[in-house]
């Protein structure tokens, strides 16, 4: 068994991590954060800045790709989906942190492999349909890319067993964990994201105009 899992729990297979394991997962947790950043701004600027630009104005550049169809699903900004991706990897890495579990590496693969599927078709549409750029979400693409390739290291310096000989430990594991480090800080990020769309809602006075 692993000797990086402090809290020593006992299942029926062992695992063996290299000494560069914690540092990628740490600089891991970086990059997610920075994208988290990236789509609270992003979303920020869906909800404060955009209407106030009228509607006959013509836009180009990073506004013309926030406003396309293309920018929201179901009248919610992809930021703000962007958002909920990088708070469930956060989630995970600590996750990580917490039991040292290979499950968890496990569980991050298919995630960070989906976030490069999306983040390339948005990617797609900026150049071939839109055709202008958004920098924030240039920087949220460039994140996923190395959100999969870090994922992708941790699994190559990592000896793991396989994920079918680990899912029936699912409830011992959850069981050990520290669930309340990982559920605050998530809770803390909705919140966040919670708090941007209610601002507009709430019946704050009208500006003054200066004189």
């Amino acid at each position: 068994m692993s000797i990086e899992n402090p809290r020593r729990l006992s299942f029926d297979y062992e695992w063996e991590y290299s000494p560069q394991v914690t540092s990628l997962f740490s600089v891991f947790t970086l990059v997610a954060v920075l994208g988290w950043l990236v789509t609270v701004m992003l979303t920020a600027i869906h909800l404060f800045a955009l209407p106030a630009i009228p509607p006959d104005a013509p836009v180009q550049g990073s506004i013309e790709v926030i406003t396309s169809p293309w920018a929201y699903v179901f009248g919610v900004p992809l930021a703000t989906l962007g958002g909920f991706y990088y708070l469930t990897t956060i989630g995970l890495a600590l996750w990580w942190f917490d039991t040292r579990h290979p499950l968890v590496i496990k569980i991050l693969t298919p995630i960070t492999a989906s976030g490069v599927v999306f983040s390339s078709y948005f990617v797609y549409l900026q150049l071939g349909v839109i055709g202008e750029i958004c920098p924030f979400c240039m920087v949220s693409a460039g994140a996923t890319v190395a959100l999969f390739g870090l994922e992708l290291a941790i699994l190559r310096t990592s000896s793991t067993p396989s994920i079918s000989s680990m899912t029936g430990d699912f409830g011992n594991l959850l069981g050990r964990t520290n669930v309340a480090l990982i559920v605050v800080t998530v809770l803390v990020g909705l919140a966040t994201l919670a708090g941007l769309f209610a601002v507009p809602l709430l019946p704050l006075p009208d500006a003054v105009p200066f004189v």
